[in-house]
C-alpha cells in the first residue's frame, strides 16, 4: 500500500459518494417516481456507507464489499432511488482483484459469494418493500447479476495482468543481476589473464637479464665487446619489459581492455634477434603467413617461442634451432636446442612448460616438450579458427 494508492482510493471513494448523492438528489434516472423516498440525512449517511468504505478497499476488500452491499440493500428497502450502485460495483471489482487467484479455495469462494448474492439481496430488499419481484426479476435483477459477474472477472483479469507485470519485472531484474554477475566474472577472468601476462613477461625478462648479466660479468675482462653487447641487451629487455608492465598495469588500474601487443612474424623475428643479441646462436626459419592470424593465436605463438628461447638460454649450450610453419589451419612451432639438463623446470606459476602447454590447450592445440638424446625438443601446434 503506497501513499499514491491511498490517495487514489480516497479520491475514488469521494467520487463514488458524490455520484451516489447526485443520483439520490435527482430521485433517480428517468421520470421521478412519487413513491420513492427523497434524499434526507439518513439517505446521506447510507450513501456514505455505500461509497466511503472504498478508501479501505486494499486493506479489507471483502469487508468493504459486504458493507457496501448491505448499505445498498438497506437503501433499496427504504425506497431510496439508488439506480446506480457505484460503491458496490467498485467493491466487487476490488474483491475479484484481491481474491480471484487466492490459492485457498474456501477463501476464494467466500470472496465470490457477495458478487453472486448481490442480485438476490436486492431482490429481497424489493420484496420487503412490497414491490413486485417477478415483474422486475428479468429486466433488472438478472442484469445486476450479470454486471456483478463481469466486474468480478474484470478484477480477476486485472490481478492476472498485475502478477504478469510483476513477474516480468522480476525476470528483468534477475536478468540484469545475471548480466552484472557475468560482467564481473568476465572482468575477473580478464584481470587474471592480465596478471598471468604480467607474470610471464616479467619472468621472461628477469631470466634474460640474469643470463646476460652473468655473461657480462664473465666476459668483462676477456671479451669487452661481447660484455657490452650483453649489457645493451639487458638495457633493451628492461626497457621493453617496463613498457609491457606499464601497458598491463594501466589496464588493471583503469579497468579497460588490454591494448593489443605486437604479434605476428615480425614480432617473432624481433624476438629471435633479441636473443641473438644476447649471445644465443639461433638458426631460425620464420616465413610470412598466408593470411592475418587471430590475435589470440599470434599472441600464444609469441609467448611460447619466447619461453622456449628463454629456456634454451638458461638450460642449453648456447644454440637453438627454430622452425615456424604457417598452414591454412594451424601454426606449427618447433624449437630444438642441445642441453645438459633433463628438461627445463615446469613451474606451476604460469610459466615454463606448464604455462606453454596451457596456452596451447586453451586454443585447442597441443604442445609436446621432452629431452631426447641430449637435446630438448619442443613442438607446439596452434589451430587457426575457421
Amino acid at each position: 500500500m503506497t501513499r499514491r494508492n491511498a490517495v487514489f482510493d480516497a479520491g475514488l471513494a469521494v467520487l463514488a459518494f458524490t455520484v451516489s448523492l447526485g443520483v439520490l438528489a435527482s430521485d433517480g434516472f428517468g421520470t421521478p417516481d412519487a413513491a420513492v423516498r427523497h434524499l434526507d440525512g439518513l439517505g446521506v449517511a447510507l450513501a456514505g456507507a455505500t461509497a466511503l468504505p472504498l478508501a479501505a478497499r486494499r486493506f479489507a476488500p471483502l469487508t468493504v464489499c459486504l458493507v457496501t452491499i448491505a448499505a445498498s440493500a438497506v437503501m433499496y428497502r427504504l425506497g431510496y432511488p439508488l439506480d446506480t450502485p457505484v460503491g458496490p460495483a467498485i467493491a466487487i471489482y476490488s474483491a475479484g482483484a484481491a481474491y480471484g487467484g487466492d490459492p485457498r479455495l474456501a477463501r476464494r469462494r467466500l470472496a465470490l459469494l457477495p458478487a453472486l448474492a448481490f442480485a438476490p439481496v436486492l431482490g429481497l430488499a424489493y420484496a420487503a418493500r412490497g414491490a413486485d419481484v417477478v415483474s422486475i426479476l428479468v429486466p433488472e435483477l438478472l442484469s445486476v447479476a450479470l454486471v456483478a459477474g463481469v466486474l468480478w472477472l474484470a478484477g480477476d483479469h486485472t490481478r492476472l495482468r498485475r502478477e504478469r507485470m510483476a513477474e516480468l519485472e522480476r525476470r528483468a531484474r534477475q536478468a540484469e543481476r545475471e548480466a552484472e554477475r557475468e560482467r564481473r566474472l568476465a572482468v575477473a577472468e580478464e584481470r587474471t589473464r592480465i596478471a598471468r601476462e604480467l607474470h610471464d613477461s616479467a619472468g621472461h625478462a628477469i631470466n634474460v637479464i640474469l643470463v646476460q648479466a652473468g655473461a657480462a660479468r664473465l666476459l668483462h675482462e676477456r671479451d669487452p665487446d661481447r660484455s657490452q653487447r650483453a649489457i645493451a641487451t639487458i638495457e633493451e629487455v628492461a626497457r621493453g619489459t617496463i613498457g609491457e608492465i606499464d601497458r598491463l598495469v594501466r589496464a588493471l588500474r583503469d579497468d579497460e581492455p588490454v591494448p593489443a601487443a605486437a604479434t605476428g612474424p615480425v614480432a617473432l623475428e624481433e624476438l629471435v634477434e633479441r636473443h641473438r643479441a644476447g649471445g644465443l646462436a639461433i638458426a631460425a626459419t620464420i616465413p610470412a603467413p598466408g593470411r592475418a592470424l587471430p590475435h589470440g593465436v599470434a599472441w600464444a605463438a609469441y609467448r611460447i617461442l619466447q619461453e622456449a628461447l628463454t629456456n634454451a638460454a638458461r638450460h642449453g649450450r648456447g644454440t637453438a634451432d627454430v622452425a615456424v610453419q604457417f598452414t591454412p589451419d594451424a601454426v606449427d612451432i618447433r624449437v630444438t636446442n642441445p642441453t645438459t639438463a633433463p628438461a627445463p623446470p615446469a613451474s606451476p606459476g604460469g610459466h615454463g612448460i606448464v604455462g606453454m602447454r596451457e596456452r596451447a590447450t586453451l586454443l585447442g592445440g597441443t604442445l609436446v616438450a621432452a629431452a631426447v638424446a641430449g637435446e630438448f625438443r619442443l613442438h607446439a601446434r596452434l589451430p587457426i579458427p575457421g
